[in-house]
Order: structure tokens, then sequence, then C-alpha cells
């Protein structure tokens, strides 16, 4: 089967996705509008176009009438909703990450694109249930909403030992280490992780946060940890490698996320599950689905960073109970949201698409 992929090559979900599904022996071809820090394998046919909408819907329109794909499938109802629309292309699966739906529908233009994209789509996929009923908002019918995970690799982030060596470069050793995986925007909210630090560090001087990630607030976050005078205790790690994610996720001993919207349970949320670290989590969107408080998790309400720092300090006091919630945090990533698990439900899907819709 040939699949034309409309996915931004800026984000690693969409390598998972789209290297799984040529692995499987389909002919790939993938079409992104912005640039790729990854290398894209040599069995993917990839074309980049970062110039212009209009410029690139007229190359996608032309490049998928001379290859003649079977299915189209667009990642993420932004731009590539557009792409989608005037290619020309008779047999769609949109997948919608969350966002896009949720800010996109608040706008004239970008509610009439997602409308004609999704009556002009044949099938769909989304990570949450709450995305379901979104889209059924757009009279989407139910039974053509299927719900896939992006899914871990729940082998690579599996508990490792504590990696001195990789703490070292932020100046730490045996300190408590907190971790946050999200990225410096105003949707993750790390100034709500920043003011809970404060307090932390009040009561147990010797902890450590790790701010892992990047983003427009950078600048505006490392003034606000200067000004809190924290900036010995909060390391700015930038970007690291994803091979190295596991290790240094194993070596914290808690994970934050203070996200203001998830749509499903957010990947960094589930790799650090699947280390066994305890998380604590925004109780927004669908975490309470995948967070059973106090059992594999602990939820904290948005915003609250006085809830947040007392969770904190508790967890730092009571290494039992960390070790406990975080054995029970992997067993639900393995058995719901193991990343070739659900990629083979992908697989099926496109059969099954192939069979009812194409060759007939």
């Amino acid at each position: 089967m040939k699949i034309c992929f409309l996915a931004g090559s800026n984000s690693v979900h969409s390598h998972k996705w789209i290297n799984f599904i040529s692995n499987m022996g389909h002919e790939v071809i993938w079409i992104s509008l912005y640039p790729t820090s990854i290398k894209i394998p040599d069995n993917i046919e990839y074309h980049e176009f970062t110039h212009g909408i209009l410029s690139s819907i007229y190359k996608v329109r032309k490049l998928i009438s001379k290859l003649n794909p079977d299915i189209v499938h667009i990642h993420y109802l932004g731009y590539n909703a557009l792409l989608g629309l005037f290619s020309g292309a008779k047999n769609i699966i949109s997948t919608p990450w969350g966002s896009d739906v949720n800010f996109g529908k608040k706008f004239f233009f970008k509610r009439l694109i997602l409308s004609k994209i999704l009556k002009k789509s044949k099938l769909f996929t989304c990570d949450a249930y709450f995305m379901r009923e979104e889209l059924k908002k757009f009279d989407v019918p139910h039974d053509k909403i299927h719900i896939i995970n992006f899914g871990i690799d729940s082998e690579k982030f599996s508990k490792q030992e504590r990696n001195l060596n990789v703490l070292k470069k932020f100046n730490i050793s045996d300190e408590p280490t907190i971790i946050s995986l999200r990225n410096f925007e105003p949707l993750y909210d790390i100034k709500t992780l920043i003011h809970a630090a404060q307090i932390v560090l009040k009561e147990i001087p010797t902890v450590r946060f790790l701010l892992v990630g990047k983003g427009t607030l950078e600048k505006e976050l490392k003034k606000k940890v200067q000004s809190l005078g924290i900036s010995n205790s909060v390391h700015f790690t930038g970007f690291i490698d994803n091979q190295l994610l596991p290790s240094l996720i194993s070596s914290s001993d808690i994970y934050v996320s203070t996200s203001l919207s998830d749509a499903g349970i957010a990947a960094s949320t589930a790799e650090a599950m699947s280390c066994e670290v305890p998380v604590v989590v925004t109780d927004t969107a669908e975490n309470d689905k995948w967070i059973n408080d106090k059992v594999n998790g602990f939820l904290f309400s948005i915003k609250n960073h006085k809830q947040l720092a007392k969770i904190l300090i508790y967890l730092i006091k009571n290494q039992t109970l960390r070790s406990k919630v975080g054995k029970e945090g992997r067993n639900v990533i393995v058995n719901k949201n193991d990343y070739k698990n659900e990629m083979k439900k992908v697989n099926d899907l496109y059969l099954n698409f192939y069979n009812n819709y194409i060759n007939v």
C-alpha cells in the first residue's frame, strides 16, 4: 500500500508513527512544512516545503497527483489541513492532535477549514476520548473515529540505575531530583512549577529541579528563577537527545507536568511512568483516566503551585511511596500505552480502510 503522510517532521511523534508504518512494508511518502532535525530513513520518500503556504499547496497537489498514493493521512489539522483540502486526494484519514481543534474552532477561518477537511476525511484517529466528542460536534460519525494512542516504547523507557555521570552535568550527585519535560510555552505553564520549587526549597534546600526543553518563554522563565533566588537549584538543561532521556528520567525521583491541557496522556508523562518514576500532573483533560490519584501518580489543580509544592514535599520525604507509585505507573503504560501495540492497531486500520474504500 502507498501511504502519504502530511505531518510535521519537527515532531518525534510523527517520526515514530511514520517509521513504524514504513517498516511494516508499506511504500511511504512524507510531506512536511517544517525542517527536520532527525534523520529520515532511506526507505521513506521525504519532501520538505518551507517557503510559504500558497506555494506549498500548489507543490503538494502536483506531487500527490504524480505519486497517486492510496491513502493520504494528515497529522495535526493546522496548515496540514489546508494541504489535504486542496491536495486532490480522495482517500483521506485525519488525526487531530488536540490544540488544532480546541483552538482552531475559536476562529472563523480556522473553523471553516476544520469543517471542510473533517467532511472530506473518510476516517479519523485521535488519542483521547474528549477529542472524539469534539469531532462529533463537527458531525463526524462515531463509528469513523478510532482511539489510537501515540504510545511510548516501554522497552526503551524502563527503569535504569541512577546515572551519576548524567547528573554531574547539572551539578547533581545524590540530591533529590525533580524533572519536567514540557517545553517553555504558555500551554505548559512552567511558571507554576517554578513557584512550587521556591516553596519546596524553603523546606528541603537540597532538592534539584531539571527543566528539560526549549521554547519562546525560556528567557522569561530564567529571569523568574533568578528573581526568586533559586538559580542554584533549578537547571535549564536545553535539548536532551532522545537516546539519553530514559537514563535522565530514571535518574530523577519525581516527574512533574504543569500543562494546562493535554490530548490523552502526554508522551513525556507516559515515558516517566514507564521508567517507574512517580508522576505529578495537572488534573486536566483525561489525565484522571490514566492517573488514579495517590495510586499510580498524583493529580493537582491547574496553576495551583501551593498544592503542587505540598505533594512534592510529601513524595520527597517518602521514598517507599515513590517506589510503589512508580511501579504502578509502569504497569498502566505497559498494558495500555505501548507504542508497538498501538501502531499495530494503526496498521490494521490502514488494511481495513484499503479493503473497504479502495480495493472494492
